[in-house]
């Protein structure tokens, strides 16, 4: 029959482990975002390895508590460690939204890794506590388990340093010799695009369903949105743009429409007419609309979706919702929700 101590020992490694596995999950999600504007290259293909590693880190630290005896509830419980041990430490997930804002690519990218570094000296000094709390009470199992991944975060951090020289250089050549090569069409995103596009072509309507789904959960990480549309808007065709006949337009005939569209296809917009017309007038109104989301995600959402988060959102971001849906999509149905929350409040 186990002790009071057993008892102690195994809720503290729960806590740890819980710390840990919510960690795992929130890099995940930064990995996501950083490959969606990283170019294909070394840096690339190590972030994409690293994110299947993470996913799997995380598969395996839920594994490992289950068998400690921790409910599939109290688990995802720990996940609203999240933005505490991530987001509040190092803000990672900026990424997006600092690249669609105008960081030149090149810094943007040495930022994600130098950001990546501290992520993984973060984890593997999380792995060093529980491996050695895991000993000190005699659960060599977890101990195990905790080098194992350890091992694989050591990895990842060296090949991140070799990294940083090549980043650093081409910050150089880009700002200081003129010699830029961020390539916006080649990133994550846009590898992303093409492929998604050609499963719809190939595959017709489960795969696009699938590839629908996919997209919009990935747009839940705040500035992907914007940073699927910049790299969407910057390899596609005329029949791509979210206004029709966009090309035979006027600039005030496509002023008149931008209101309407979402943060992805104002991005989109905005890296077409910069490929093409170029035109002041269209780009100033587009960098007006340009902004977050009430939260990320939000654009995705239909009107009866909205009005069901609205019932647990305090006054203030009811109202935030109000003003962003004013300036955009102007929903009747969105508005009078937030009217009659803000009046009942």
């Amino acid at each position: 029959m186990p002790t009071q101590q057993d008892s102690a020992a195994t809720q503290k490694l729960l806590q740890y482990l819980n710390e840990a596995h919510a960690t795992e999950h929130a890099l995940a999600r930064t990995l996501q975002a950083h490959i969606a504007v990283t170019p294909r290259g070394s840096y690339r293909s190590g972030l994409e390895k690293h994110l299947n590693e993470t996913k799997r880190h995380a598969d395996r630290l839920e594994r490992r508590m289950g068998e400690l005896g921790a409910s599939k509830n109290v688990i995802q419980m720990g996940l609203g460690l999240v933005e505490s041990i991530v987001g509040q430490a190092l803000a990672l997930s900026k990424g997006p939204i600092d690249l669609v804002r105008g960081t030149a690519g090149e810094e943007k990218l040495l930022k994600n890794a130098k950001d990546e570094c501290a992520t993984e000296a973060l984890e593997i000094a999380t792995y060093d506590a529980i491996e050695r709390l895991a000993t000190t009470v005699g659960d060599e199992e977890t101990a195990d388990l905790a080098a194992s991944i350890r091992e694989e975060e050591e990895r990842m951090l060296a090949n991140l340093r070799e990294e940083i020289p090549k980043l650093t250089d081409a910050v150089a050549r880009a700002e200081l010799e003129g010699d830029p090569s961020f390539d916006l069409s080649t990133t994550g995103a846009a590898d992303a695009a093409r492929a998604g596009g050609a499963a719809v072509r190939d595959t017709a309507k489960r795969a696009s369903g699938r590839a629908r789904r996919t997209a919009r959960q990935a747009r839940k990480v705040p500035g992907v949105a914007q940073a699927e549309g910049q790299v969407k808007g910057a390899v596609a065709d005329e029949a791509d743009i979210p206004i029709a006949n966009y090309d035979d337009l006027n600039a005030n005939e496509i002023v008149s429409r931008l209101g309407e569209l979402s943060q992805i296809d104002l991005a989109k917009v905005d890296s077409y007419e910069r490929k093409h017309a170029n035109r002041k007038s269209v780009l100033d109104k587009v960098n007006s609309l340009r902004g977050e989301e009430p939260w990320p995600g939000y654009d995705e959402l239909n009107v009866g979706e909205v009005e069901r988060a609205l019932t647990a959102a305090d006054r203030e971001r009811v109202a935030k919702i109000r003003d962003y849906e004013r300036r955009h999509k102007g929903r009747q149905g969105v508005l009078e929700a937030t009217d009659r929350q803000l009046e009942n409040a």
